[in-house]
């Protein structure tokens, strides 16, 4: 493994299989950002308590916690197209079931709850295929650009495309977005199944490579591996993040920042809805200007990695984001607060283009699932206790979690910098 940050990797053609790839992906986050848009909207219909309206959105991360270290070890035994076609499946199936309690007026409020943690469990069997199956499609150098093409798929479907639609055909009939979400599920299950078998599971070396031999292996820019037996067993993939000192303490920051980000987002629709005066059927829109920050970042994350470094990038991003969320909070009218808005989330996709790459790299293929769920099931877990938490401040002020969120932001940022700089050392290994 070399420690010099690659000067290639924006370079790296990414082939016609990451297309289809990209293009499942895409249609996936279509029928999700309608029905994040539509869901707690439609929740609104039936209560304004911002605790109530903030369990639906807490309850999408709750199946991280439960079922993320299972929903590894699906995607590490079993063919990974096919759990993300299946995850597709249950979603749409679920989207379905509340179009038709919706359109004979028998919704109710723990049906939407119901289903948002039934749409969680899809998306914890989807997201984890889907980061397991980019290695064996790119390779690791052009792991970068492959994240950051993925991540900006999803905010411009997400943010510019199913998050307005949602809102106006909301305005038209509460019924209209599930449908819509529904149909949106069909076209990824076709297009994961058509993958190559290299994208079915993780090919084993024959043997550790000798220079990553040692389990206490755990400084930037090396590699633990992955126990030498045909078959790798989840405590194997336990040990290995908890002997990989740096990742494990990345994780731990992650932790910290992901709270810190699902406690401020707690009463975002509220937020727009009641602080800012915006109508309903616009708030998709509100949605899509905040979107233009994120798909920005996105798009320059990987020429700023190659100019600066994948640590400084890190770090960069999560004070831009803490000052971001502060600007949020003291925002006096709607523009400010979108553009202070759209900052935070330009910040956030930063941070997640070399993040990603950066797991990708370190961790062995053949136990990439079961690792990355359990590192999910610490970070995304505990993002449903944030978001209630949140909530709760909300009763007070719905501005008050935003000003809370960026002091816990800046602080923890400043006081892993070092950690994070360190992540300049990785670099991919050449396959």
């Amino acid at each position: 493994m070399t420690l010099a940050p690659s000067s290639v990797q924006g370079r790296v053609p990414l082939g016609r299989d990451f297309g289809k790839l990209w293009t499942a992906a895409a249609f996936s986050n279509l029928a999700d950002g309608v029905g994040r848009t539509a869901v707690p909207l439609i929740a609104t219909t039936l209560t304004r308590d911002p605790v109530a309206i903030a369990a639906v959105g807490a309850l999408a991360f709750v199946p991280w916690l439960f079922f993320g270290l299972p929903a590894g070890m699906i995607v590490d035994r079993f063919d990974r197209r096919r759990v993300m076609a299946s995850a597709n499946v249950l979603r749409g199936g679920v989207a379905v079931a509340l179009a038709a309690l919706t359109a004979t007026g028998h919704l109710e409020l723990w049906h939407l709850l119901v289903a948002t943690v039934v749409f969680g469990i899809g998306e914890t069997l989807f997201d984890n295929a889907n980061n397991a199956v980019i290695p064996s499609l790119v390779g690791k150098a052009g792991l970068d650009r492959a994240n950051s093409r993925i991540q900006a798929a999803q905010i411009t479907i997400d943010s510019f495309v199913a998050q307005p639609i949602a809102g106006v055909l909301f305005a038209i009939s509460l019924v209209l977005p599930l449908w819509v979400g529904s149909a949106g599920y069909l076209i990824p299950i076709v297009l994961a199944l058509m993958l190559p078998i290299s994208a079915a599971s993780a090919l084993r070396r024959a043997a550790p490579d000798a220079a990553f031999a040692s389990d206490e292996v755990a400084v930037p820019g090396e590699r633990l591996p992955a126990s030498a037996a045909a078959r790798v067993s989840t405590k194997d993939a336990a040990l290995y993040l908890w002997r990989h000192r740096y990742l494990r303490a990345l994780v731990v920051f992650t932790s910290i920042l992901g709270g810190a980000f699902s406690f401020a987002q707690a009463p975002t629709i509220l937020y727009f809805l009641e602080t800012q005066g915006v109508a309903p059927a616009a708030i998709g829109f509100v949605t899509a200007g905040i979107g233009a920050g994120a798909l920005l970042g996105s798009l320059v994350a990987p020429a700023l990695v190659r100019r600066s470094g994948r640590g400084a990038v890190m770090l960069g991003a999560n004070l831009a984001a803490g000052v971001c969320l502060a600007a949020v909070g003291v925002a006096p009218e709607l523009v400010s607060a979108i553009v202070a808005y759209a900052g935070m989330a330009f910040a956030v996709s930063l941070w997640n283009v070399p993040w990603g790459a950066l797991r990708q790299m370190i961790i062995p293929g053949d136990i990439f699932g079961r690792v990355l769920g359990i590192i999910r099931s610490l970070t995304w877990g505990l993002f449903p206790i944030a978001t209630m938490l949140g909530g709760l401040v909300a009763r007070v002020d719905l501005r008050l979690p935003y000003v809370i969120a960026a002091a816990v932001t800046i602080i923890a940022a400043l006081a892993a910098a070092r950690l994070l700089l360190a992540a300049s050392r990785v670099s991919p290994n050449e396959e």
